[in-house]
């Protein structure tokens, strides 16, 4: 996703108290908006024209924009030819506390989060307790309390049960003063087995809608809560009843920054010279000037030592290489061959404590982007730019889904498979195998569209429908040299015959070296009409061979304008797996409705139990 529209920014204008000479006044001001928000709700408008190599703002962040300006239901653009039932049908039960739902099946498909509101859940993520493999925790985009906030959920019975609750995020003072109203892109992770148990830590992305101000912060839930209350990283006697002040990992008040899609791990490794270190990686925006053009978008890190009551100072590690081009196109002052146009980083702690971070890049010279690693050495401070390598060519991305302006949902100068309205995104999933090679084996999973048939053009000379089919598929590479060559792309998805679409990919791999790709899948009877399922590909030859498991026990309806429209036109970016010993762990958005018969976004899990897949063979 490359592409941004550069058009007129709006400004809001409020009236604030200001004291003169002891005097109380009424004044008028213009606060500033972030140059890089309002450019991307220009963008999905439809105003300007497309820049290539920009990587777009997390879905989730946009997203809040525009039902900030436009309200839920409401968004520019779209037919809204429905509307939700004003009651529910009598023989539909709402708890007071909880509205779990269970579709059972091979797998059962357990409903996370449990609010009873009909409020979208999407983009989640999950993360297994080393010290407990049935304590699980989970997050989410959630919306139940108005625009977007984050939601977590947790489970101490493998997920057959949950509870959730809201952080306290928007109780942060941003650096214009005020708290922050919106938050996007959960983040979670356990340190250490100990018996106590191990800690979870959990952040987002907090920003405002209509200013300047923004960053990322983070959460700590102390073994002795599992996650059923989440207070101060800071220590002290009164930290279990604390939620403030939050790790902060990022807070700007420039116009021209955002922070953006950050992930998080935490060394678990009992031997790593940095065990329980936390690390956040993400997107640092930065836009001209005027806020036409994203100058650079590189990821960043931070570390906290001390349980995330304090992170480092940001360093952007993405780095130079002769296979990125044009890092000076927009800003001249950057170097030719920058690797600063990035999203979706992804970071992946190895046992002896060397941390890999893997992202999408498009300083390519055409359509077609690529994946990225970077790595830090467990020996070697990662607070110092220096000591990072890099960064690795994994893969070409063929970013080459058709641009469409006429899918209900999918704004202008964004890729979709129609029918959906929901966004492709290509940014993937890495994974650390202590059972392959010297040292170790790397994976990295992700989705593209190198397999599918040829598109028309538009008038700027990009992808357009119609297509002759919208086979996006699943890919998995290797690596047995930590990172610095890839094996060719093999690929993952089994849909040979309908060239069905297979995409929003991601994976995990087990103590046992069994590689487990999640992604959804419309080769169930879904291409024509966009519904869509969850298959899981299991691999007991490092990726060599999957066998594949339909997950979801029925399909997903397509959410639509016409079918949802407050709900419409956004799945998330991403889904999440975990796994351990036991099996790997699946959460994503489904749209399957819970009461009645409306479709409604909610986040649901699978536990994918070990037993199902065969013996593990030799390592290759």
């Amino acid at each position: 996703m490359r592409l941004q529209r550069i058009g007129v920014g709006v400004l809001a204008l409020v009236l604030v108290m200001g004291i003169t000479d002891g005097t109380i006044t009424s004044q008028p001001i213009v606060p500033q908006t972030n140059l890089a928000l309002e450019h991307a709700i220009r963008m999905a408008l439809g105003q300007g024209g497309p820049t290539l190599h920009q990587q777009m703002l997390s879905g989730g962040v946009v997203q809040t924009g525009l039902h900030a300006r436009f309200g839920e239901g409401a968004l520019p653009g779209a037919v809204r030819t429905a509307t939700l039932p004003s009651s529910l049908p009598a023989d539909v039960v709402i708890h007071t506390l909880g509205c779990p739902n269970v579709l059972t099946g091979q797998f059962n498909n357990i409903r996370v989060n449990q609010d009873c509101s009909f409020r979208r859940q999407a983009e989640e993520m999950i993360a297994v307790d080393p010290s407990d493999p049935t304590h699980l925790i989970a997050g989410q985009n959630d919306s139940r309390i108005g625009y977007n906030k984050c939601g977590i959920d947790y489970s101490f019975d493998q997920g057959q049960h949950w509870a959730d609750q809201l952080p306290p995020f928007y109780q942060f003072t941003l650096n214009d003063g005020h708290t922050a109203d919106a938050a996007s892109d959960p983040m979670v992770a356990f340190d250490s087995p100990r018996s106590t148990g191990s800690n979870v830590y959990f952040g987002c992305v907090v920003f405002d809608v209509v200013a300047a101000a923004n960053g990322i912060v983070v959460a700590k839930s102390n073994a002795a809560f599992g996650g059923t209350f989440f207070h101060t990283p800071a220590p002290g006697p009164t930290q279990r009843f604390s939620t403030t002040p939050l790790g902060v990992v990022a807070s700007d008040n420039d116009p021209a920054i955002f922070n953006d899609k950050p992930f998080m791990a935490a060394d678990a490794g009992l031997s790593s010279p940095k065990r329980d270190n936390v690390y956040v990686t993400w997107t640092r925006f930065r836009m001209s000037p005027d806020g036409s053009t994203v100058f650079e978008s590189p990821i960043y890190f931070s570390q906290s030592t001390n349980g995330g009551a304090t992170f480092s100072l940001g360093v952007e590690i993405t780095g130079t290489s002769n296979q990125c081009v044009l890092g000076n196109l927009f800003d001249p002052k950057e170097g030719a061959h920058e690797c600063n146009f990035d999203q979706g980083s992804w970071p992946v702690v190895g046992p002896d404590g060397t941390l890999y971070v893997f992202f999408n890049n498009s300083n390519t010279p055409t359509l077609v982007a690529q994946h990225m690693m970077v790595k830090c050495r467990g020996t070697v401070d990662c607070r110092n730019k220096a000591n990072w390598t890099g960064p690795y060519k994994i893969a070409d991305d063929f970013d080459t889904q058709p641009f469409s302006e006429q899918i209900a949902g999918c704004g202008p100068a964004r890729q979709c498979l129609p029918p959906n309205g929901y966004r492709v995104d290509d940014f993937g999933a890495g994974a650390f195998d202590p059972t392959g090679g010297d040292g170790g084996r790397l994976y990295f999973s992700w989705s593209d569209f190198r397999n599918a048939g040829h598109c028309a053009s538009d008038s700027s000379g990009l992808p357009a429908e119609p297509c002759a089919d919208h086979n996006n598929d699943v890919w998995i590479t290797s690596s047995s040299d930590g990172g610095q060559t890839w094996s060719s792309p093999r690929l993952v998805s089994n849909d040979d015959k309908t060239g069905a679409a297979q995409w929003q990919s991601w994976m995990a791999v087990g103590p046992d070296g069994i590689v487990y790709v999640a992604y959804y899948d419309r080769q169930y009877g879904c291409e024509p009409s966009g519904c869509n399922d969850i298959t899981l590909a299991a691999s007991t030859d490092h990726g060599q061979t999957f066998t594949h498991f339909r997950l979801t026990t029925a399909s997903m309806p397509n959410l639509t304008n016409v079918t949802n429209p407050v709900e419409a036109g956004f799945i998330g970016d991403y889904m999440s797996v975990a796994a351990n010993a036991s099996g790997a762990y699946v959460v994503w958005a489904d749209t399957r409705p819970y009461a009645g018969t409306t479709p409604e976004e909610d986040v649901y899990y699978v536990f994918f139990p070990r037993s199902t897949v065969g013996k593990v063979k030799e390592n290759d």
